[in-house]
């Protein structure tokens, strides 16, 4: 993975065999960021995507292989208890044009990932919803 500042966004690349989320948490550890929207798209080989059902309060991972195209990546960086704290949702599409996602939990690249995050001035916390069981956001 390399990446560059410009202004307040980094540009990142993320190279074949990495996995997206420990590269984003990397470079907002590095770079002490606590509050940023976050976009890519690229090519993988390996995801975990889930759906988080509401009323039994849990996420139910699926887990995809093969040659996908992340058609669509958005986030953001927050803070939980003083600690850094990633929210992903992606998009990918296999061979037949055949679309899935959900909340990401993790995406091995294939190819390259180009990465955006555009940091914000600012923290924004988040606290436990006892109704939905969600880490929603926190002001």
């Amino acid at each position: 993975m390399v990446y560059k500042f410009f202004g307040d966004t980094i540009v990142a690349r993320i190279d074949r065999g990495e996995e997206i989320l420990l590269s984003v948490k990397s470079i907002c550890e590095k770079e002490n960021i606590k509050l940023a929207s976050i976009s890519a798209l690229g090519a993988v080989d390996h995801v975990i995507v889930g759906l988080y059902k509401v009323a039994e309060k849990k996420y139910v991972p699926n887990t995809f292989d093969g040659e996908m195209e992340m058609t669509s990546l958005t986030g953001n960086v927050t803070t939980k208890d003083g600690e850094l704290y990633l929210h992903m949702h992606a998009d990918f599409a296999d061979g037949d044009g055949n679309v899935f996602g959900g909340h990401l939990n993790e995406a091995v690249i294939s190819g390259t990932c180009e990465l955006f995050i555009h940091t914000l001035n600012g923290t924004v916390g988040r606290k436990l919803d006892e109704v939905t069981g969600l880490n929603i956001l926190d002001f």
